[in-house]
This record gives C-alpha cells, structure tokens and sequence, in this order.
C-alpha cells in the first residue's frame, strides 16, 4: 500500500508530491500524459505542431498525437485551453504568479470589502496563506518579470490614466506593476543577443526573450532541465519531486507513471455517505491495460474539469449538489490597441506587466506570436466588426462595436505584430451554480462519460458583467493615452484557460464540496490539490501561484492529520531544496 497516491502531475500535483516525498512519504504520481523528458527534441516554436488543440503536442490527448484528442462536450463556441502530460497546463503558461486579493479571504476587513463576492470566501485569513505563497516564491522561483519595450509602454498608459506603482507584493490598490513572475531573470547574452549561436547556456541563462512562452519552455538550449526559464512544473517541482531521496534528508523519490488515466477512485463501502478512500484505478493510454493500487490518502489534481468527471464516474456521494458546480473563469476578454511606433509585442516572456483592480479583477499586457495572434482577434461573441452585429456588440473607448475582426481589418492589424499591444481582461467573476458540470449523456471513452460543460455566458451575475467592463474600458483607455491610433475589443466568449473552483472549498458545506483543509466533506483521505479547490476567482489575479500555495498548505495538513508528522513551512527553508537541485544540475551539465 502507497502512502500516499497522487492524480495529475500539473500545476498543483507535482507540488504535493514534491512536499510530501521530502518528507519521506511513499508517493506515487499519475498522469494522464506524457513525460516530456527531452523538450528540446521533442517540441518546436511551431504554433501549429504546438497548440493545435487537436493534434499539438501541448494539448489534452494522449502520447500519440495520430489518435484523437479526449473529448469534452463544450457549449458553441468555447474552448478549454488545457494540456496534459508531466507540468499539466503550466507547459504553456506565462509564469505570471501574483497573490490573490485579500478581499476574497475570511476575515478581510477591508473598506473595499463589500465589492467582493462575499458569499463564496475562502476559509481561512490571508495571512493564513501568506507563509505558504512565500514558501513556494522562493522555491519556484518568483522574480519580478523581464520587461521590454511592450512593457515601458504598458507603464506609461497606466501612470496617464492616473494609476500609480503598486510596490508590495500584496494587492492593496488599483496600481499598475511589473509581473511577478516564475521565469529566471536574463543572465550572460540572454537578451542582448539575436544571434542564436550566443543564446546558448552557459552563454545565456534565464529568459532569451524568444516570445514563444505558449508553446513550451526548453530555453536557454543546453541548459539542465531545471534551469529552462520559464518556472513551469516540469521544469522546477518536477525535479525536485523525481530526486526527493538525493536532496532531503529522509526524503523519498516520487513514483511517476505516465500515460496513466485515472478512471475510479474507490472507497471503502460503495454505498453512502460518508465513505473513506482506498485507491485508485487507472488506464494505461498505450497498452490499455488497467492497474489499482491501495493508497493511504488520494489527492486529486487532475483538472477543474477532470476532477468532477472522475468523481462521478466513481461513484462518489455528492448529497448538496456542487461537485463541478460554481465555475469561475474569469469571464476573459480581450483588447488590442495599434500603435505607430515599436511595441515588441512578438518578443519575450508572456506578460511582463498589469493593472490590479481589486474588487474589479486585471489587466496584463500580452506577448503572443503570430498564429494565437490572429485567432485571438477573430474569437468573439459579438458578430464581425464592419461586417455584421448579432446584438450582443458593446461600445467603449474603442473603435466602432465589439467584435471578431476579419478581412481587411485583421490583415491591417496582423501586418506589423511589433505595433500592437494586447491586453488581457482577467474579472473578478462571481461563483455562480449555473457554471457547472455534468457526465455527459451522448458522448463516452475508454475512460468512461464525458464531461459536459455548462456554462450560460449570457447569465452572468450583474457584478461580473459590470467587472468586465469596467475593466474593457479601462484597457482602452491605457492603449488610447500610451498613443493607440486604433483600439479593438474583441468580446471573447468562455476560453477556459484560467478555470477555478469546480470542487471548491468553503465556509459552508451548503455550497462547497471540500473543508478548510481541501478535504473531501463525504470522503474522508481524500483531498483535492489544483484549480478545483480554489474558493473563488481571486479577485481576478492568475491562479497558478495561489493554487500552489494552498497545495503546499494542503501537503502539511495531509502530513499532520495522516501520518503524525510536524509543519514545516516558516520552521524550515525552501531555498536550500531549489539551490541543491541547481547546484547538482550545473555539475551534472560538466560546468
């Protein structure tokens, strides 16, 4: 029997795995994916062959990209922008990692307190999470973003539109900022060089400025796998999880399985209520096989929409309803000024610059390359700008309606990347139960039902719609003042790239499925550790890093409430974890 088995090895699975075998833990891992273990010869800058989410190696599907992605059953026009194998959907993140807003915590008293969405708190203060959120800085780690001209620009929209420089890491205002970001500040040539012969590691460390964060980071070439820029899973806690018994004291390396499908999780009784977990079961994607194994505590980490499917499809109790309930995504929109001068808008890292709205939600200016460029101009709910109007265009501070800009419009914007700048629209978007989840009625896999989304967009609580565009408005007005001569808003609908709270925790046991300890209510060992157990949307800010903080809170609770062990963050130090693993990979490289 396992101590402990872990499903999903993304942006929270890793971390429990990682915190729990440093403690001398038995952990196996599962994943759904692949285990990239080379990227530099097994992916390319290629947009297609990357994020094609049919057929790119960063997509949900198995290793065979000739076999068909795993289906979901989505509404028209949607899109579930999420990866599996080893490091899950952080593959393709940008490595953004602010704190949540404290308004979103029990026990903010904040003057702002009531613009939140009260009803759905976490269950705990910030300052309960604050030791955890530095923990997991220091071990990723978490710098301030590498910025470029996009950047300067970005800044001096906001401080015209009177924002000022928010100089804490906590969010405490509306004020604009550079990123805190999980990518290795540029070292050596890295930056200062085109030449691709002089952004070689040892030559170039850090980030290399390739503006080509979505579609996997394997930059600076040749360097150890734990030293690649962008601070993805695969890259920080993947390594340290694999080589737990070489740099801890007692500690015991992760089992990793890939290519592994989590299809039940059992119990000890099938029927009830109140049940207690006693393994797992799982698919081999490439043999088809079908392997369990005995657990003294499951932690689920498969995915806001995974992690739903695998409990009903287990079986699993769910008495008030809000298993796959209360999706929040952040209700994102999209907005691009055109410049007559320079942006860089092709080059570095993802998004090395925002705006914080509290209360409101972000903006964050936008590094994309020229194929995701042009689906997110033409990816709208609005009808075609100049072409026609299906009644739900807005108007703004931008030019004409809301809209998908297409013909001669998107090549008139499409002609010169390097003058354009995209910001991003992150609400602070209500819980609400009609955002949720079902097994689908039509659709089935070797894996079992389908999830089925529902997701109303034109229900939207008057808060959230209100949030957006607030904060449309507001990214119009920095594009216009920084010297835009043109302003698109594009209206996107449900992109789900920053999807929360599906098994969310919470105050009440009315409305959420797991306990201030990201507990299962019905299913005692059994803990969920990703986007899923997020209470809320965080007041707006990217999840990663808070969904990492609360899974390393989550690896302590499970160590003391199941294995008799002692808490260790703010007694112990994480720095010398990440510098052991650094200091062996720059030895192992011959340097």
């Amino acid at each position: 029997m396992r101590d402990v088995i872990v499903i999903g090895a993304g942006g929270g699975g890793l971390v429990v795995a990682k915190e729990l075998a440093a403690r001398g833990l038995d952990v196996l891992l599962l994943e759904a994916g692949r285990r990239n273990a080379d990227p530099e010869t097994e992916w390319t800058h290629f947009e297609h062959d990357a994020n094609n989410p049919i057929t790119g190696f960063l997509r949900f599907g198995p290793e065979d990209r000739s076999k068909p992605d795993w289906f979901r059953e989505l509404p028209q026009n949607a899109l579930i922008w999420q990866v599996a194998g080893v490091g899950g959907t952080t593959t393709h993140y940008f490595g953004n990692s602010p704190r949540a807003m404290p308004g979103v915590f029990q026990g903010y008293r904040g003057r702002d307190k009531k613009i939140y969405d009260r009803a759905h708190r976490f269950p705990f203060t910030y300052e309960a999470l604050r030791p955890y959120y530095q923990w997991v800085e220091a071990t990723l780690p978490v710098q301030t973003a590498a910025m470029g001209t996009n950047e300067e620009v970005f800044f001096q929209g906001a401080q015209a539109i009177g924002l000022p420089v928010q100089t804490t890491t906590d969010i405490i205002g509306d004020a604009f900022r550079p990123q805190e970001n999980a990518i290795l500040q540029p070292g050596g040539n890295a930056g200062l060089s085109a030449d691709a012969s002089e952004l070689i590691f040892p030559k170039a460390t850090g980030c290399t400025f390739c503006g080509y964060c979505l579609e996997g980071c394997y930059e600076p070439i040749k360097a150890p796998r734990n030293l690649k820029a962008k601070r993805s899973t695969d890259n920080s806690y993947a390594p340290m999880a694999l080589t737990a018994d070489l740099w801890s004291p007692g500690g015991k390396a992760v089992s990793l399985i890939s290519n592994a499908f989590a299809t039940r999780i059992h119990t000890d009784e099938e029927t009830g209520i109140k049940r207690t977990v006693r393994g797992v079961s799982w698919r081999d994607t490439v043999s088809g096989e079908t392997f369990t194994e005995e657990a003294k505590v499951v932690v689920m980490a498969a995915g806001c929409v995974e992690d739903p499917r695998l409990w009903f499809n287990s079986g699993l109790p769910n008495p008030n309803g809000w298993v796959g309930r209360g999706f929040t995504d952040h209700a994102v929109d999209w907005v691009v000024g055109v410049f007559p001068f320079y942006t860089g808008m092709s080059r570095g890292p993802g998004s090395g610059a925002r705006a914080d709205f509290p209360g409101r939600g972000s903006i964050q200016n936008t590094t994309l390359p020229p194929g995701v460029n042009a689906f997110g101009l033409s990816f709208s709910d609005s009808g075609v700008r100049g072409g026609y109007d299906n009644g739900l265009g807005t108007t703004g501070n931008w030019d004409g309606p809301s809209g998908r800009a297409l013909g001669n419009e998107i090549k008139e914007v499409m002609a010169n990347l390097d003058n354009l700048m995209n910001l991003l629209i992150l609400t602070d978007d209500d819980v609400e139960p009609q955002y949720h989840e079902q097994l689908s009625t039509l659709f089935f896999d070797e894996h079992g039902a389908v999830p089925k989304l529902i997701m109303p967009k034109r229900t939207r609580s008057a808060r959230t719609l209100a949030n957006r565009e607030f904060l449309a408005n507001k990214a119009a007005d920095i594009l216009r003042v920084a010297g835009a001569t043109k302003v698109l808003r594009i209206d996107w609908p449900p992109l789900l790239m920053h999807v929360h709270s599906s098994m969310r925790m919470g105050i009440s046991s009315k409305d959420s499925v797991l306990d201030a300890n990201a507990e299962a209510r019905w299913v005692r060992r059994l803990f969920v550790a990703d986007n899923a157990a997020l209470a809320n949307a965080l007041g707006g800010p990217n999840p990663t890093l808070t969904t990492q903080a609360l899974a390393t809170r989550t690896a302590e609770k499970i160590f003391r409430l199941y294995f008799d062990g002692d808490p260790w963050v703010g007694k112990e130090s994480p720095i010398s974890s990440i510098d052991d693993v650094i200091t062996r990979a720059v030895m192992q490289s011959g340097l």
